[in-house]
């Protein structure tokens, strides 16, 4: 790049052979920058791991075209949902984040995975853990960090039913079954996740469960257990479920294997039960971010200089939001019976005595 940028200089300079500067200079940067990214590849075909399958005839593709402009998107998506859940560690432990907060970092896979998958207009339905799936569903990061510092209430008008992602100990609870079995009776067109990221609170998957197939649990529901660590695996195990509710076949179940680098919640240091070398082990041979950007580094789809703007750039995004979510005044009290149903006509909601109420607002 230098030696490129030198070069242009010297034919660039004028009669009385000065230095070029001031426009003339951004001109060749410009210059330099186009020509780099035309020498970029538009595409690259990549080997994915072999999804195991439970009751199908046929199995997801075991490659997977990656565009150059999807690579950059996944990229800065998965980098965007790290740095939030990192930052969101710090408010915590100030006590400016009270209450439960369950971070997501390590499985940034999934969630971008799976929202490259399917469709906008699909519904989705989560449990906690939810920052990454919040921020695909359109939700800024300004509006989950000041959520999480209680400075406004986040909602997406896109989550309500298509597909179910739990963590994997729900599958031990009486009621995922009964909705496996109406679900399978009704042939409804609904995706199950379950997230297996290795533990359950504390427990590992090893000690919780006689059999660690969760793939299989839905019984008669077909089943696929997915790398959840590798966004290009994720993506067409998803494109390839999705196929399967929308031809009338029912559903679906997914386990993605994947990984947590936090513990449970913030207030579980998640090395009492695990050793820092797994979670070290684990960061270094199987980091979805780092799998991404290696595959498109070595076939040339980008280059170590243009991520790093990408880094820099999610960087200031993720400070401003925390500054935002960490200094703006709270919202009025009034404000708290906003949003609790969609669409309904105003009532009276009661507060903290009877004779405080509250108008609500859609």
């Amino acid at each position: 790049m230098q030696k490129m940028l030198s070069l242009l200089s010297r034919v660039l300079k004028g009669p009385a052979q000065k230095p070029v500067t001031g426009a003339a200079n951004e001109a060749v940067r410009v210059m330099v920058a186009s020509r780099n990214y035309a020498d970029f590849a538009s595409e690259a075909t990549f080997d994915i791991k072999k999804c195991d399958i439970h009751r199908l005839e046929e199995e997801p593709p075991t490659q997977a075209v990656l565009t150059r402009e999807e690579g950059l998107q996944y990229y800065r998506t998965m980098q965007t949902i790290r740095r939030m859940e990192l930052k969101s560690d710090q408010p915590y432990k100030q006590k400016i984040i009270r209450g439960f907060c369950h971070l997501y970092d390590g499985q940034e896979a999934c969630c971008v995975g799976l929202e490259s998958g399917i469709n906008p207009t699909d519904h989705l339905i989560t449990a906690y853990r939810a920052h990454g799936y919040t921020y695909t569903r359109g939700v800024s990061v300004k509006e989950i960090l000041a959520e999480l510092t209680g400075m406004l209430q986040f909602f997406s008008l896109y989550i309500a039913f298509f597909t179910e992602i739990f963590p994997y100990f729900l599958v031990f609870q009486g009621q995922i079954f009964e909705t496996y079995n109406m679900a399978a009776l009704w042939k409804l067109p609904c995706i199950f996740i379950c997230e297996n990221n290795r533990y359950g609170m504390g427990t590992s998957v090893e000690r919780a469960a006689a059999s660690t197939d969760y793939y299989k649990r839905g019984d008669y529901i077909p089943g696929l257990r997915v790398d959840g660590m590798d966004v290009l695996c994720v993506r067409e195990a998803t494109k390839f479920a999705a196929d399967h509710c929308r031809s009338g076949k029912g559903p679906i179940l997914m386990e993605l294997q994947t990984y947590r680098y936090h513990g449970h919640s913030m207030s579980d240091p998640g090395v009492s039960y695990r050793t820092r070398e797994e979670i070290q082990e684990v960061r270094s041979k199987s980091d979805p971010i780092t799998l991404l950007k290696d595959r498109m580094l070595h076939n040339n789809l980008s280059n170590v200089e243009e991520l790093k703007e990408i880094d820099v750039e999610v960087r200031k995004e993720i400070e401003e939001a925390a500054q935002f979510a960490t200094t703006d005044p709270e919202p009025p009290l009034e404000e708290i019976a906003n949003h609790i149903y969609r669409n309904d006509p105003t009532f009276d909601v009661r507060g903290a005595n009877l004779w405080i109420k509250y108008k609500s607002a859609s």
